[in-house]
């Protein structure tokens, strides 16, 4: 059973709106908006909260929350031909592996 309070949540100002907004990373399509921080947050998890309770009446797959996925630490990307070269270059020049210097540039 998903507990929504796991999901991942994040608030924004918004110059716009001027407001803050409440997001969901699992739920992109969700926003709340409200002029206090802390109630954006409490809006973003309730309004989540009623989604998932939708979800599960109309027996819908409910998304994972990201902090409760185990990641293996290895995905692949697929780069142009002079691309890998290039960083295969990079990678020499610094002395360090080509999978060491796309991490480090990746956290960069």
């Amino acid at each position: 059973m998903v507990n929504y309070n796991h999901y991942s949540y994040r608030i924004i100002w918004s110059i716009e709106d001027q407001e803050f907004v409440g997001l969901c990373a699992e739920f992109p399509s969700l926003l709340y908006l409200d002029e206090d921080q802390s109630a954006a947050l409490l809006g973003i998890t309730s309004l989540v909260g009623d989604v998932v309770s939708e979800m599960k009446a109309n027996e819908e797959a409910i998304p994972e929350p990201i902090a409760e996925k185990s990641f293996s630490g290895n995905f692949q990307v697929r780069i142009p031909p002079d691309l890998h070269r290039k960083l295969a270059i990079k990678s020499a020049e610094e002395n360090v592996s080509l999978n060491r210097y796309v991490s480090f540039k990746l956290a960069c």
